[in-house]
């Protein structure tokens, strides 16, 4: 929760420097586990809204609005936390945007967002782990 609550206080639009993969993966945890719970709640609210997505009829997608709002209020800081993660292992956070090209890209950023950083001084900054 420390490693979460860091990268929302400190480094919300941060997309300068580097994040080690611990940061990047405890605050996704955190993530998900807050994400389900404000699913949990808008389904108990009955904050869900149906989006016709014209599939034989049926109401599909399902969302609520704090997931609406948690997606919203997350979207920034793990933007950036992805693009500090690149720079850990020494590209560039436009490679981010290989993700939207094909399934390959998305396994090619998994790959890299997985992978142990730099040990040495790159051009993004100091390794994280000192």
């Amino acid at each position: 929760m420390e490693i979460y609550l860091k990268v929302l206080k400190e480094n919300y639009v941060n997309f300068s420097g580097r994040a080690r993969r611990k940061e990047f993966w405890m605050f996704h945890l955190f993530l998900i586990i807050i994400t389900t719970i404000c699913i949990g709640l808008d389904n108990i609210l009955g904050t869900v809204v149906a989006m016709d997505a014209g599939l034989f009829g049926l109401n599909v997608l399902p969302f609520g609005w704090l997931f609406f709002l948690c997606g919203i209020f997350h979207f920034l800081p793990s933007l950036s936390l992805v693009v500090r993660r690149l720079h850990d292992v020494g590209k560039s956070g436009s490679w981010y945007l290989i993700g939207l090209i094909t399934i390959i890209g998305v396994v090619f950023l998994i790959v890299f967002l997985c992978s142990e950083g730099d040990k040495n001084e790159n051009k993004w900054g100091l390794n994280p782990k000192g």
